[in-house]
């Protein structure tokens, strides 16, 4: 039986290979979409909108890649939805992706992995605040119990109305 470590900063390694594969074709279909367009001397860009996916995948690739590598490691849950529009780059014909696709999707099954998500994404839980002690209840004064002439509030300045602006007329020539 395989024990796994109860510690958030020890990965699995199957979390490490992951995150790097994810890095790694991010940084592949950064680089597809133009790879595409100008090794097809820009008949490629008949082609954009689909090449389009791959930069955009690309981004979220590589920013889901650093925060599964950050040492500490952030809460993060993992993103199959990554993962499917991996698969999904075929229609770009990125093979790569495809794989790691696969791939990601396979491992995000395995019970160390989803141990892992677990423990980083529990909420910390802040210790019980204990409550202040209640101060004793004194009832108001009554208006002829308090002490001394009652004055009453100054009354509020009021603002001096604002004078509509002149408009001059320029005479045409």
């Amino acid at each position: 039986m395989t024990t796994y470590s109860t510690n958030p900063q020890t990965k699995p390694g199957m979390v490490m290979t992951l995150a790097i594969m994810t890095l790694v074709s991010g940084i592949i279909n950064l680089l597809w979409g133009p790879g595409v367009i100008f090794g097809t001397f820009g008949v490629g860009l008949l082609c954009t909108p689909l090449l389009l996916l791959n930069l955009v995948l690309g981004a979220f690739e590589i920013a889901y890649a650093i925060k599964l590598l950050e040492n500490p490691p952030q809460p993060v849950r993992p993103s199959q939805a990554i993962a499917i529009w991996e698969i999904v780059a075929l229609v770009t014909f990125n093979i790569f992706s495809v794989v790691v696709g696969i791939v990601a999707l396979i491992f995000y099954n395995d019970q160390a992995v989803k141990d892992y998500f677990a423990r980083i994404n529990v909420a910390q839980t802040p210790a019980p605040i204990e409550p202040l002690p209640a101060l004793p209840a004194e009832p108001a004064p009554a208006l002829s119990e308090v002490e001394g002439p009652v004055e009453p509030a100054a009354p509020r300045p009021e603002a001096a109305p604002v004078k509509p602006k002149r408009i001059r007329k320029v005479a045409k020539s």
